[in-house]
């Protein structure tokens, strides 16, 4: 699945080419899994809409747009989505395992399993195809609903002692406290283990007994790791490529995750898997106290 660097590269990269583009017509498949919202609403609600911007929140790529029929010049793009054109009305996408988000040429070839496709006056297509059909899209009309916003905390901006307040007494496993998505969001499999890793924490160690030093260190560790992420375009491991269609290179600095048996990049000690709360975690012994 997709994790934080990955919808942050896609989300850049979508708000780079179609930031000031208008919505001309929508198509959606007619398969029900995608669609939280109803497929002739979104439709009905999409159409004539200019894209303010698109921006990440949490694991989920936000398209910000304007009132329907507001149109801007896609010479000069709109400012951010704030006054004096504040977002109106949200696409919301959740790409699930193997969902991408694509910017494309109209005649480019159509990929399998694409369900929804955006024709926009600029003569590109936005495209989001999903052959496992696990990501969901949703519309909303900030007129009768609230702003998208994540559950849990951003973990790239978060401060030591809001961080510190989030595992405070809590009995579950540090790695396990990392995936809920309700104390930080956007935090998956891959980017837990390598922040835990970089961090020098053993991923089975109760949240709530780790010390203030060691939670800072794992606070900067997963910092860096993400940032470092998104500077590579992500980590394609599966499915992932980023709104181009172009594979991710951080996989390529993966020092513990999926290299099991292989040896420690520090220590030489092979690397372990184990499973914790149901997901394969990777961790090195001897690093990893």
């Amino acid at each position: 699945m997709p994790e934080l660097p990955e919808v942050e590269t896609i989300a850049r990269g979508v708000d780079a080419r179609v930031r000031g583009d208008r919505i001309a017509e929508v198509w959606f498949s007619s398969k029900s899994e995608p669609f939280k919202t109803p497929p002739a609403r979104q439709v009905k609600g999409l159409e004539s809409r200019t894209i303010l911007g698109v921006e990440r929140v949490g694991k989920h790529i936000v398209v910000n747009l304007s009132s329907a029929g507001i149109r801007f010049s896609t010479k000069s793009p709109p400012p951010a989505p704030r006054p004096p054109h504040p977002a109106a009305a949200q696409w919301i996408v959740h790409l699930g395992m193997t969902g991408r988000l694509l910017v494309t040429a109209p005649e480019a070839p159509i990929a399998p399993h694409t369900h929804a496709r955006l024709t926009l006056t600029s003569r590109r297509e936005l495209r989001f195809v999903d052959p496992r059909r696990f990501g969901r899209l949703e519309f909303r009309d900030l007129a009768r609903s609230h702003t998208f916003a994540a559950a849990g905390a951003e973990p790239l901006s978060i401060g030591r002692e809001a961080f510190a307040a989030l595992f405070r007494r809590r009995r579950l496993a540090i790695k396990a406290a990392l995936l809920n998505q309700s104390l930080l969001s956007g935090v998956g499999n891959i980017y837990a283990d390598e922040s835990l890793f970089r961090a020098g924490i053993r991923p089975r160690r109760p949240a709530g007994r780790l010390t203030h030093d060691e939670l800072e260190r794992l606070r900067l560790a997963l910092r860096q790791v993400l940032q470092n992420a998104i500077r590579l375009g992500g980590s394609s491991v599966s499915d992932y490529v980023d709104a181009d269609g172009v594979r991710g290179f951080f996989q390529l600095e993966h020092r513990v995750y999926q290299r099991a048996g292989d040896p420690c990049l520090v220590c030489k000690t092979p690397i372990k898997r184990i499973l914790l709360a149901g997901r394969s975690t990777h961790f090195c012994p001897h690093c990893q106290r």
